[in-house]
């Protein structure tokens, strides 16, 4: 898969977690172009083209990025912050998918940017439901930002 393609970048280092959300988008063949990162680090040398992924760009986000809160070495809530923080990343939809039922995992979640919030169901077949629907919400329902840079676009309304 080229990295250009990655619709979703699934930021998950829990296995049985990982597995359940491919499988959930794979039974609804949302899972074309997954990027799996396994911590906040590769997470964010992805989303800022750095490191095992300097050959990647800017001019090609992902649609779509779940986010797991607890990561190693960098947090969710870390990569949030930083992701959401740049002009080059802010637009990307992160949705964060999580087991953390704190209050304060919540409201720093929205105060730091993301576009939803979603508790990890505890059964399969909800888990699988609650994915199928966001999969299907970001990836065929949402319009998402062109990928032309807005400069680009604001001097081709004037040609």
């Amino acid at each position: 898969m080229s990295l250009n393609g990655t619709q979703i970048l699934l930021v998950e280092d829990n296995q049985n977690d990982l597995d359940l959300t491919l499988h959930a988008l794979k039974k609804e063949n949302l899972a074309n172009h997954i990027l799996v990162a396994r911590d906040g680090e590769e997470a964010l040398d992805f989303l800022f083209c750095r490191g095992a992924y300097s050959d990647h760009s800017f001019d090609h986000p992902p649609r779509l990025v779940l986010l797991d809160l607890k990561l190693p070495k960098v947090t969710g809530l870390e990569v949030l912050q930083k992701v959401k923080s740049d002009p080059r990343t802010k637009a990307i939809p992160i949705i964060v998918l999580t087991s953390s039922k704190e209050d304060r995992d919540l409201v720093n979640s929205y105060n730091y940017g993301c576009n939803s919030y979603i508790q990890k169901p505890v059964s399969f077949a909800e888990f699988r439901e609650t994915v199928k629907h966001l999969g299907l919400y970001w990836l065929v329902v949402n319009q998402p930002l062109p990928t032309k840079p807005a400069k680009e676009m604001s001097e081709s309304c004037h040609e």
